[in-house]
């Protein structure tokens, strides 16, 4: 997708009117927020990849659905402070396994699934959140509000990226009497693999239904799912986690004009982190399982195992030195990009740097045991034993 094209704006534009947006777009122009840019976006993609934590999506496809939506419109980042208590707000993401090799979503797909939404819920978003933060998933919901006129709200579904749909539930599993509506879309029509799908149930049961999609679909399609008044996200999201990855960004930005590694230790100091090894990858290991990427990777003594994301770090002595939901990323020594699990290639240099939950904007199920023993059977580690909420 061309960052600049006049003709996918054009047909964007037409999505839009299609909802109504330009008198709800006049009255969201009111609210007082964060105007954002492509600067914004630049530092967005940085700071989203870097609070990925290996996983979050493609930082590249990211910032150019955030420079459309900036451009399309004044975007503003609200805080939630700002929004009626009683608005319905409902999660943007994108679901599917970020090594797949035919996976495609166009900004098509992700107006059709408000639309399937509200074809199929009666319901008109008053206001839209992120699933996450990462390199893509931070933009998540970005073009959505810029072309319908709503809130982009800083309040994503949790600080950092996790692997299931169910740990950015905003805690919604929790309550048996919830039943969600999920709506997904994705993959080449000229493939045979697109697919449009609703589903309503349990947060659980339609989390599994959308990853078996994103399989049909070549690895990735885009969602917009669990609507929530506004007033349930204060104690169930992670308030303030755009602006967290929008000033990780800038920071590690700052830092990059002197070096790589001075860029790696502003990050480490402004989350309150460590770098814990600086070399090449040993041993890489992935293989694609259910719709995520599974695997280790080895750096400087040090072996991470993943699910998408990071999942344990352990040192050259074999203790345990980082647990999720805590931070565990790495950086390129030569370029300095973010560099997620899927990337990584076997002897690139790499900065690995660790950074303790306590230090992140974390939602309520990231404490969630139940949801960490889940964990253990994918990576065949210990995790609820590692950790210490």
């Amino acid at each position: 997708m061309k960052r600049d094209g006049t003709a996918v704006k054009i047909v964007l534009a037409q999505i839009a009117a299609f909802f109504n947006a330009g008198k709800e777009r006049k009255k969201v122009m009111e609210h007082i927020g964060m105007k954002l840019t492509e600067e914004h976006v630049r530092w967005a993609a940085l700071g989203g990849s870097i609070l990925g934590g290996g996983g979050g999506g493609s930082a590249k496809t990211g910032a150019e659905f955030g420079d459309l939506a900036v451009r399309f419109s004044q975007l503003e980042l609200t805080p939630l402070d700002q929004i009626d208590p009683e608005t319905v707000v409902v999660t943007a993401s994108m679901v599917g396994a970020p090594a797949a090799q035919e996976k495609f979503v166009s900004p098509a797909d992700m107006m059709r699934c408000v639309e399937l939404f509200t074809q199929s819920t009666g319901i008109r978003p008053g206001g839209i959140v992120t699933n996450e933060n990462g390199g893509g998933s931070t933009f998540n919901g970005w073009l959505e509000a810029s072309m319908l006129g709503i809130p982009l709200i800083d309040a994503p579904c949790n600080g950092r990226a996790h692997p299931t749909g169910v740990m950015g539930s905003l805690n919604l599993h929790r309550d048996p009497n919830y039943i969600t509506t999920m709506t997904c879309v994705g993959g080449r029509k000229e493939l045979g693999r697109h697919v449009e799908c609703t589903v309503t149930g349990s947060i659980d049961h339609c989390s599994k239904l959308v990853r078996a999609a994103a399989v049909e679909a070549g690895g990735l399609v885009a969602v917009i799912r669990n609507p929530v008044k506004a007033s349930f996200l204060q104690k169930n999201s992670a308030v303030g986690g755009l602006s967290l990855a929008i000033e990780t960004g800038r920071r590690y930005s700052q830092g990059l004009e002197k070096s790589v590694e001075n860029g790696v230790q502003e990050v480490c100091e402004f989350l309150g982190g460590e770098i814990l090894a600086h070399g090449p990858v040993e041993e890489y290991q992935l293989r694609s399982e259910g719709g995520f990427d599974v695997g280790i990777v080895k750096i400087g003594g040090y072996e991470m195992s993943f699910w998408n994301e990071y999942m344990t770090v352990d040192g050259p002595d074999g203790q345990r030195k980082g647990t999720f939901p805590d931070l565990i990323m790495t950086f390129d020594s030569q370029t300095g990009r973010p560099t997620p699990t899927s990337d990584l290639k076997q002897g690139q240099e790499v900065y690995l740097i660790h950074v303790g939950y306590q230090h992140l904007k974390l939602a309520a199920p990231m404490f969630d045991k139940d949801l960490l023993a889940g964990v253990e059977k994918i990576i065949n580690r210990p995790i609820v034993d590692c950790v210490s909420f």
